[in-house]
């Protein structure tokens, strides 16, 4: 079950279509969904997390919290749609776009995807890009 929550004035109008892509991502990188909760948010809704639960002092656009056991997918992706839409700003995308890569970006944490390093970031960026050609 993919879930979308809103604390702030930010809706998605295309609810199925990501939750259908989602699924499909998943299964592709052979995993299952037990629940998944996306929580869109604004700046300040998001740091708090940040500074709370991770101890980092700063700004960003997505936390997942991962409670998956194995394959079996479960956990809290929080959004910060005003992080997105600066992002968006600086990189010269779409808000959409942005979005729906950091969409993907939280979903392949919860399938096993590291981002730390730069050879683990690459391949991030691999499989969004990959993924991101899927949703129709």
């Amino acid at each position: 079950m993919i879930n979308f929550n809103y604390e702030n004035d930010f809706t998605l109008d295309n609810e199925q279509q990501l939750s259908d892509w989602i699924a499909r991502v998943v299964a592709i990188e052979k995993c299952e969904i037990t629940e998944i909760n996306y929580i869109f948010c604004d700046d300040d809704y998001l740091h708090k997390l940040n500074v709370e639960f991770l101890e980092h002092d700063t700004l960003t656009d997505v936390i997942g919290f991962d409670y998956s056991i194995g394959k079996n997918l479960q956990g809290d992706i929080y959004i910060s749609t005003e992080r997105v839409a600066d992002n968006a700003k600086d990189l010269l995308l779409p808000f959409e776009a942005e979005l729906q890569r950091v969409i993907v970006h939280g979903i392949l944490h919860f399938c096993g995807y590291k981002d730390k390093t730069e050879s683990d970031a690459m391949v991030m960026t691999t499989k969004e890009n990959e993924h991101l050609t899927r949703l129709s």
